[in-house]
């Protein structure tokens, strides 16, 4: 389950990343809150140097830089082809299994899921336990703060 300190990081890098698009439409972007945060980690736990003002553009960083262990699998850069794993741009939002150039497992395809942050919090904790029966069988992130960082990051990501 997601805490609501992760779900508030999250909304925040997903409102601080669609700011822009709304002044482009011509709207005034609402006031976004103002994140405050302390962040303290044992030595050693690669975290705390990404996120060092704890800010939504700090956790998209800090998420970007996480991610780096799942791109030995995945691609997140549009119009890439899927490599080990399918394309991860632009996943937020996407029905699990809906790559042409990806073969997903069964489960996975017929799973019903569409990928928001509480769904890829779930997948990411423990992908055989959300999917039983996924071909994912790496990519466990058992630190709920660098699955949040890594989720922010792709929910940035497309907007």
């Amino acid at each position: 389950m997601m805490s609501a300190q992760t779900r508030n990081r999250i909304a925040a890098a997903i409102a601080l990343s669609a700011a822009p698009a709304l002044a482009a439409c011509g709207e005034e972007p609402e006031e976004l809150p103002v994140i405050e945060q302390i962040v303290v980690r044992e030595p050693g736990q690669p975290i705390a140097a990404a996120v060092t003002g704890g800010g939504a553009a700090d956790l998209v960083a800090a998420g970007e830089a996480a991610f780096s262990l799942c791109s030995s699998c995945h691609v997140a850069e549009p119009g890439q082809p899927s490599a080990a794993g399918p394309n991860l741009h632009s996943v937020v939002g996407r029905e699990a299994g809906a790559l042409d150039d990806f073969a997903y497992s069964d489960a996975l395809t017929a799973s019903g899921i569409t990928w928001d942050a509480a769904q890829l919090d779930r997948f990411l904790t423990d992908p055989s336990a959300a999917v039983p029966g996924t071909s994912m069988a790496a990519g466990a992130v058992a630190d709920a703060d660098r699955r949040a960082a890594i989720i922010a990051y792709l929910a940035s990501l497309g907007q």
